[in-house]
């Protein structure tokens, strides 16, 4: 009965983190297709929306330091699309280093860094949710590295 029970209890933990592995490696595909590869590096928007639910929204710290800025995926998209149109892409690649992705339930959080030329650039915090059709990014805060 004991090895039942451990059996059991084993079987349980085991499933548990498979799905947090199997999570965590959905949401760096998310993040890696429509933020980093998506967003900063190809400015597919198909890409990017596949990845971002309608009503993210990144949030900055104002230049008064006292503030919040607020950019709509909408208004970035946008952004994005009227720099393609002019002939504007990236000269530089950006790339992605995972600090931590923590999931529970159907919530994440994942700390990343971007770099550009080996340097550091950006922390970001991004947040997710696990909707019907998977992870979605809704939101970011951020700290710009001189």
């Amino acid at each position: 009965m004991k090895k039942f029970i451990l059996f059991l209890v084993f079987g349980v933990v085991s499933a548990t983190l498979l799905r947090a592995q199997s999570d965590e490696m959905l949401i760096k595909k998310v993040i890696d297709e429509s933020y980093v590869i998506g967003i900063h590096n190809d400015g597919d928007i198909e890409q990017i929306e596949r990845g971002f639910h309608p009503t993210f929204v990144l949030l900055g710290l104002g230049k008064d330091r006292s503030s919040v800025t607020q950019l709509p995926i909408a208004t970035w998209i946008e952004n994005i699309s009227k720099s393609k149109a002019a002939g504007k892409k990236p000269t530089v690649e950006t790339t992605c280093k995972y600090l931590f992705v923590d999931v529970t339930g159907d919530s994440a959080v994942a700390k990343i860094e971007l770099h550009r030329e080996g340097k550091l650039i950006f922390t970001d915090y991004l947040a997710l949710y696990k909707f019907g059709e998977g992870w979605r990014i809704v939101s970011k805060i951020y700290y710009r590295h001189n």
